[in-house]
């Protein structure tokens, strides 16, 4: 996939013409004028038997933005200029622009070599190109007209092709649009230049503005049906599910769940001082061209703020250009697509020294330190691979962060048991909130981490080395007050006024259960603990089944404490109710 660059006139449209024999301009304007004013596509085959589709773009200064939509997708160009009228204006803007998206592939053609010497024009260009992203570049003197150089410029055009290093056929899809139109019989047609990833017919794609997920009913390759298609390559696709007229070129498709949009992004700016920059510029890429409010943070870094959201990721390149085009376009590589605020006095100054150290190369272990703790699918999103496997869920720490919140976890734990040691278990919610963390299972994670202190997990709660209560001299005075009553009638639980009368309140009553001094079988009904035990025994010398009236003499008690025991004994599954009788169950019944 090649993309044309160079000034307007300088004989692109022929020379594309020339190699593939079909006609790029698609417009009646366009070759009445003699002037390319949008986007052609047109193809050949290499001598190696390569397809090698071209996008020829505007050379007029006027539609330079038309021509960052054609350059921005594509991995090569095919630089072109003129023998007769050497370097011009936007020769050089287009070379800035390649140059600013990192481009490293290309071929320089010097036309209309018929009407003048090549030479010193081809030595002109070749030194301004290697000065650039491209790189020391091969060239070749051409003429449309007679024909002359076109099979040398075949030939390093074949070998280019073959140069070309093939993206990944898993990627992601993000497919920048520059054109959408109807088809009777077919609906809504979208083409672009699909830069890795691979599309099938049937696949989900979703809108750029994640209003719309579309599906994929054919493709089209260099006007060949095909099902699946792999970047990079000219794609058109028949899309369902679009409503007419609402996609158009600057639009994109994307892979669902597999993106983050982001209207604030912090780059990094190159070809200009970013102090010297306008407050508002537009922001190119691939096909967009998105106004953006420029704050500058460090000497080459920037916050952006967009018009509107992009599927953005660490490394993208860009092209920060003014409009109207009056200083020379800038290139801006993507840092940081999940940028913190910046609301505090200083925080900009402490956000330009982060983004000093930053390179704009995926790094996942300097991102996961950055952000302390963020979930896998959002890091892949963002383009960057993660470093280590999740603690828990989907989530990602950083090691040092993950053992700072471990010892903070066993502090607050000790802290919670020295405030409450009537209630000592630290409600899991309460320390989400004391550690500040997104989700509860980060906090089961943490307590089943070594380190900073042994922790327990107890229906919801979490305990270190003061497991249970410790109950204060009045609240153990009455609860052995009770326990003595028990003492002497097992199964005589005490009454609600001698509860009272003791101060075991309800709150008194679960410290005492939970530092298990008593055990609760009903609402306000305590008995010793083990008791539930004893009473099975009890009831299983009882001929079998045995009635409430039954059980409630053998173990002399009320029917006040008999029901809530029977029913706590069922729900350890030491009895079971048979009709309106209950039987003792024996390890066999389990077995059967």
């Amino acid at each position: 996939m090649v993309a044309t660059a160079g000034h307007v006139d300088h004989g692109k449209s022929a020379l594309v013409r020339a190699l593939t024999g079909m006609e790029p301009d698609r417009h009646e304007e366009e070759r009445r004028r003699g002037l390319t004013l949008d986007l052609g596509f047109v193809w050949t085959r290499t001598d190696g038997d390569e397809d090698l589709a071209f996008v020829d773009v505007p050379g007029h200064e006027r539609f330079v933005a038309t021509m960052l939509a054609g350059v921005g997708p594509v991995p090569a160009v095919l630089f072109v200029v003129a023998a007769d009228q050497g370097w011009q204006r936007q020769s050089q803007e287009h070379l800035a622009i390649i140059d600013a998206l990192g481009v490293r592939h290309a071929v320089l053609a010097v036309t209309r070599s018929d009407l003048a010497d090549p030479e010193p024009v081809r030595a002109y260009a070749v030194e301004r190109l290697a000065a650039t992203s491209l790189g020391k570049v091969p060239s070749v003197a051409v003429s449309s007209v007679t024909g002359a150089g076109l099979d040398e410029l075949r030939g390093e055009l074949g070998r280019l092709a073959r140069s070309l290093p093939v993206p990944p056929a898993d990627a992601d899809v993000r497919l920048w649009l520059d054109r959408a139109f109807t088809v009777r019989g077919r609906g809504t047609v979208v083409t672009g230049t699909l830069g890795a990833g691979t599309l099938r017919v049937g696949d989900r794609l979703l809108t750029g503005d994640g209003t719309a997920e579309l599906r994929v009913r054919g493709m089209q390759c260099l006007h060949e049906e095909r099902t699946v298609v792999r970047g990079v390559a000219r794609v058109a696709v028949d899309v369902h599910g679009a409503a007419d007229g609402t996609l158009r070129r600057g639009q994109v498709l994307l892979s669902p769940d597999r993106w983050l949009l982001t209207a604030l992004t912090d780059v990094r700016v190159t070809g200009e001082p970013v102090t010297g920059l306008p407050r508002t510029s537009t922001l190119h890429i691939g096909t967009a061209a998105v106004p953006a409010t420029v704050r500058p943070l460090g000497e080459d870094t920037a916050r952006l703020t967009l018009a509107r959201p992009l599927p953005l990721r660490v490394g993208d390149r860009a092209v920060l250009r003014e409009p109207g085009g009056t200083r020379v376009p800038c290139a801006v590589t993507v840092l940081d697509v999940r940028p913190p605020r910046l609301t505090r006095r200083g925080a900009g100054r402490a956000r330009a020294g982060e983004l000093a150290a930053m390179t704009g190369d995926p790094d996942g272990t300097a991102e996961l330190r950055r952000r302390r703790l963020v979930r896998r699918g959002e890091l892949l999103a963002m383009g960057v691979p993660p470093p280590a496997a999740p603690v828990a869920g989907d989530w990602l720490a950083d090691a040092d962060h993950w053992k700072r919140l471990r010892a903070r976890l066993a502090e607050e734990v000790e802290r919670h048991a020295r405030q409450h040691p009537m209630d000592p278990g630290l409600p899991t919610e309460a320390a989400r909130r004391l550690l500040g963390l997104p989700d509860r299972l980060l906090v089961d994670a943490l307590a089943r981490t070594p380190g900073g202190g042994r922790l327990h997990h107890r229906q919801g709660r979490l305990y270190g080395s003061d497991a249970t209560p410790t109950l204060p001299p009045p609240l153990r005075a009455a609860v052995d007050a009770v326990r003595g009553d028990l003492s002497r009638a097992p199964f005589r639980a005490p009454e609600a006024d001698r509860l009272t009368e003791l101060g075991l309140t309800r709150r008194a009553l679960a410290a005492a259960v939970a530092a298990g001094a008593l055990l609760r079988v009903g609402d306000t009904v305590v008995l010793l603990p083990g008791a539930d035990t004893e009473a099975a025994a009890i009831l299983a010398r009882l001929p079998q089944p045995f009635t409430l009236s039954e059980a409630r003499r053998a173990l002399d008690t009320t029917r006040r404490v008999a029901v809530p025991l029977l029913e706590h004994l069922a729900a350890r599954g030491l009895t079971e109710r048979v009709g309106d009788r209950h039987r003792c169950r024996r390890p066999a019944d389990d077995a059967r």
